[in-house]
């Protein structure tokens, strides 16, 4: 794994000449006159201290073109055991132990793997090379708040920067009432008495209540919910290793009896190679759905403590989180279940709820093995809800990045006395109110639709973020600046980011494949799987036309503001002693 740079001192980082001699000096007095002008204005504390950085950047102000310094006022509270399951947090929900049963019926246990296989190894090449919100090589250069968004506009173009940030902030947003949603089916599993409305708001009062007090609140629920998921998915592991060899009550070593019979792999809407290609293709699409994790770390690095020591240390043990829970969980679904269970596939076309359709469940019912179902649905719905935290974080911070950098009214940059920009919650929330379509509509209906718009975006997501990352590396080559001199250095660049960049793009277009096929023509799923890819262009030329703005060339990139802050930080950070 790639590994901080030995030589680079993350309490007082030497930064290259040609940064050095650019920057502006900011004295200690006018450092601290900015922070109480500030505290003056938005009523949001900025005491600078080991746990609060006041973090300075450039932003234009919407009403008009001259520029005014931006302060991220977010306080630094999120610890290392904090950092370490965000990721996790907003990675593991009910797409991985619920949803994936209807990829494994299109595609089969063979190209369920292949796919979740590929899918993370293109995953971890961004990781390591390609985002500034993804990698550590970028974020630990400059930790801030919704780093991928502001450096968008910062490395590329002001516009690329707002469509990007326009597009994750839908992503994230369209994620919570999903996981709300999930929630629902997860609880109905054991009883149906329990209004839909009711739980929903139930939810949401969790989520504000755990959101909107404290960002100790939110890192501390994460910690333990997604430490939840890590014993569900090594729990499920253990299970299939001991069922598959006879410990069942049954006494059936059945091992991977399912591989071979109905096989590996399935037909999909065709017969043959075809049927077996497109299905293989649904897996492929489920994987990149289901996949992401480092963008969620990185979006806590403007509230991490110690970022450029913390952040590097959690990016490296992504790969291995990764393959554990993704790859293994897929392949412990294909030795449970075979594709064409009829239990699995009733449970889908009729919508039935939570763990009823999860391949675990149906596979220990099978078994004779009681008791355990109502476990696994227990933490599946922790799993559902802690996802679904993460998300109104993640879509928080991003529309708050978009503020302070001037491309969302100035009125979300506030913050409460906590340092929560309170009133981008709020839009979160508001946006959550989706959740009620399932009153009226089948609430895998609703899950569906959710599933399309949120896979394209995220796919658009993933090119921005390489596409950036291209823009960067080139700008520290034009500027001077060695590699060698970053907290953090990724691998074999740059040609894993262009591997990267391709193949997502690729799979953007590729999603909504199933509405071309031959008297499968739908509207709403149309529109689901493509709205984002014709929103994020229409985003890019609007803002380009209104504002004017240019491609920056490698030599015009911005690579110093906010650097100083950084390291003053890093200057007076003071570890807290265990307790």
């Amino acid at each position: 794994m790639s590994k901080p740079n030995p030589d680079t001192s993350f309490h007082q980082t030497s930064l290259p000449t040609a940064i050095s001699n650019d920057r502006s000096p900011h004295s200690t007095d006018d450092f601290d006159l900015a922070t109480a002008n500030l505290t003056k204005r938005n009523g949001c504390p900025t005491t600078y201290s080991e746990k609060t950085t006041v973090i300075e950047d450039s932003e234009e102000s919407i009403g008009g073109a001259s520029s005014k310094p931006t302060y991220d006022h977010t306080q630094r509270k999120l610890k290392p055991r904090h950092i370490q399951l965000i990721g996790i947090g907003g990675t593991i929900g009910t797409a991985l132990y619920v949803q994936i049963g209807k990829s494994l019926i299109k595609g089969g246990p063979g190209s369920l793997f292949l796919a979740f296989s590929i899918c993370n190894a293109a995953c971890n090449l961004r990781s390591r090379s390609s985002s500034p919100l993804r990698l550590a090589e970028m974020v630990t250069y400059l930790p801030i708040s919704s780093p991928f968004i502001r450096f968008a506009g910062r490395y590329v173009d002001e516009a690329f920067g707002v469509a990007a940030g326009y597009n994750f902030f839908i992503f994230e947003a369209a994620l919570v009432p999903f996981e709300i949603t999930a929630c629902n089916m997860i609880i109905n599993y054991w009883s149906d008495v329990i209004p839909v409305s009711g739980i929903i708001v139930i939810v949401l009062v969790l989520y504000i209540l755990l959101n909107v007090f404290a960002v100790q609140w939110y890192g501390e629920s994460e910690f333990w919910l997604a430490l939840s998921k890590v014993l569900l998915s090594i729990g499920l592991i253990i299970f299939t290793f001991i069922v598959m060899l006879g410990g069942n009550p049954k006494g059936d070593r059945f091992g991977f009896r399912y591989w071979n019979e109905p096989g590996a792999f399935a037909e999909y809407y065709e017969t043959g190679d075809l049927g077996r290609w497109l299905g293989f293709l649904a897996c492929l699409i489920q994987a990149s759905f289901t996949i992401a994790g480092p963008d969620y770390v990185s979006m806590a690095a403007g509230e991490a403590v110690n970022p450029r020591a913390v952040l590097p240390r959690t990016y490296n043990g992504i790969f291995y989180r990764l393959t554990a829970f993704f790859v293994l969980g897929v392949l412990c679904i294909g030795i449970l279940v075979p594709h064409n269970d009829p239990t699995m596939a009733e449970a889908f076309a009729k919508g039935l709820p939570g763990a009823a359709a999860s391949p675990y469940v149906i596979a220990m019912d099978r078994l004779g093995i009681p008791i355990l179902p109502h476990i696994v649905n227990a933490m599946i719905l922790l799993a559902a809800f802690s996802a679904g935290n993460s998300y109104v974080y993640c879509a928080s911070r991003s529309l708050y990045g978009l503020a302070l950098d001037g491309k969302a009214p100035r009125l979300f940059t506030k913050c409460t006395k906590r340092g929560v920009p309170i009133y981008c919650v709020s839009v979160v929330m508001l946006i959550a109110l989706l959740a009620f379509l399932q009153v009226s509509n089948s609430a895998s209906v609703v899950l569906d639709w959710f599933v399309n718009l949120v896979t394209a975006s995220q796919l658009i997501n993933f090119s921005v973020i390489t596409f950036t990352y291209t823009r960067f590396r080139k700008a520290i080559i034009a500027q001077g600046i060695p590699r060698e001199s970053l907290p953090y250095q990724s691998w074999w660049q740059p040609y894993t980011a262009y591997i990267a960049l391709v193949s997502t793009t690729v799979m953007a277009f590729v999603g909504g494949y199933t509405v071309f096929l031959p008297g499968n023509w739908d509207i709403p799923t149309f529109l689901f799987s493509y709205t984002m890819i014709g929103v994020f262009p229409v985003l890019y030329c609007a803002w380009k036309f209104v504002r004017r703005t240019k491609t920056k060339k490698p030599e015009e990139v911005d690579l110093v503001t906010g650097l100083d802050e950084i390291e003053e930080y890093e200057r007076n950070y003071i570890p807290e002693k265990p307790r």
